[in-house]
């Protein structure tokens, strides 16, 4: 479902482009409104979440598409932890959905889906876990990285239950926006994926923008 976003950018108090390739991690607050906005169109956003005074409670896939009933997120959707309970609501949305069981590349998944030769290439598990790296204050490891969402990422089911990694959905100055119900951790890779279609073979960058309550 399209929901259209009322919020102005000049009264945001977070103004951030993030290159592709890049990570964020930083502590969205309760009450406040995140938006990604895809700059170029057909950029995946690949997040996490966490809650931020005890990251052992986290962002499930799993609670979210059941007590969703859907496995796409759009405008409405909350997003739940692995102890049931919301942690974000997409509040705006003018893309449309956004995956949930993709998962994200890392070089083990470049090596099997693609060719050894593209084992080394960049990925968004050495995006987060160079994050993490850097960021010692969160209190994360690599057990911390589990399931994520792909902001703008198209990935189909099949007739015979199988996934599709599609030519995105997305067009530029798309956006998404979440609002948090908890304090959270956002950790995100920008995709640098250069090999399949969901960013059109062409990692360009978002922009993240932050409101007060």
């Amino acid at each position: 479902m399209i929901r259209q976003s009322e919020r102005q950018p000049d009264e945001a108090h977070l103004r951030q482009v993030l290159d592709a390739g890049d990570y964020y991690i930083g502590i969205l607050r309760a009450g406040e409104t995140m938006r990604i906005t895809d700059l170029e169109g057909n950029q995946a956003a690949d997040t996490l979440f966490y809650r931020a005074d005890d990251p052992a409670e986290r962002y499930s896939a799993t609670d979210t598409i059941r007590e969703q009933g859907n496995i796409y997120l759009g405008a409405g959707s909350k997003l739940m932890s692995n102890r049931g309970n919301a942690m974000l609501e997409i509040v705006a949305d003018t893309c449309g959905r956004h995956d949930t069981v993709g998962g994200a590349c890392a070089s083990e998944s470049n090596t099997v889906r693609y060719d050894l030769a593209r084992r080394c290439m960049h990925s968004c598990r050495d995006s987060w876990m160079l994050a993490i790296a850097e960021h010692e204050e969160y209190g994360l490891d690599k057990r911390d990285i589990t399931h994520n969402i792909n902001f703008f990422m198209n990935v189909p089911i099949t007739a015979e239950g199988g996934l599709q990694f599609a030519d995105g959905i997305s067009a530029p100055g798309k956006y998404v926006e979440l609002t948090a119900c908890m304090d959270v951790i956002v950790l995100m890779s920008n995709c640098p994926q250069l090999n399949n279609p969901c960013n059109g073979y062409n990692p360009t960058p978002v922009q993240l923008t932050v409101w007060a309550h």
